[in-house]
């Protein structure tokens, strides 16, 4: 009985992670593509984009390999309410610096959410004896990572950046000062 509701419970994180993926490549990544202007983060977005394809390949090929078992027909809330936050930061009107910050603060949302998830279903995965599909899931968690980890450091990047201005500018008001 235990082994049954454990797969059922596989099959229900494989089904939110496919409708997530899915969701991501049909309006979520596009969206954040659309309304950055900062080219290192464009570039990262498209590089995840690419990548989430492929993630959705994989858990097709999971779902074959569990003997057919269907992933789709459930829609996953959590990443429909993080995509709406994105839509929702595009339709303001902020100048492209805080909307560059706010898209990768969504973005990061995104990876950390997809994270939590994959974990999940690796555990479930070797827990069940699923080896080969743990296989397949732990090399996306590491990309999911991964592009968190690129994320951080954009977000970083752009910090830095802010504070390096705000330096010059403090700087040329003690100039004008002085004088």
């Amino acid at each position: 009985m235990k082994n049954e509701f454990l797969h059922e419970l596989f099959v229900d994180v494989l089904k939110d992670l496919y409708s997530a993926e899915k969701q991501l490549v049909s309006t979520g990544l596009p969206t954040m593509i659309d309304a950055t202007t900062d080219s290192t983060m464009k570039s990262a977005f498209e590089d995840h984009l690419a990548e989430t394809e492929v993630h959705v390949k994989r858990l097709e090929e999971i779902a074959e390999m569990l003997q057919d078992v269907a992933i789709n027909g459930k829609k996953c809330v959590g990443m429909e309410g993080l995509i709406k936050e994105a839509e929702e930061l595009v339709k303001t009107e902020l100048d492209e610096v805080s909307m560059d910050m706010g898209l990768n603060t969504g973005a990061m949302k995104v990876e950390y959410y997809e994270i939590v998830e994959y974990n999940t279903a690796v555990a479930l995965a070797h827990l069940m004896g699923h080896t080969e599909a743990a296989e397949i899931l732990e090399k996306t968690l590491n990309e999911e990572i991964d592009t968190n980890q690129k994320l951080e450091e954009i977000a970083i990047g752009m910090i830095d950046s802010l504070a390096d201005d705000e330096n010059i500018d403090d700087e040329e008001e003690m100039e004008e000062d002085e004088e």
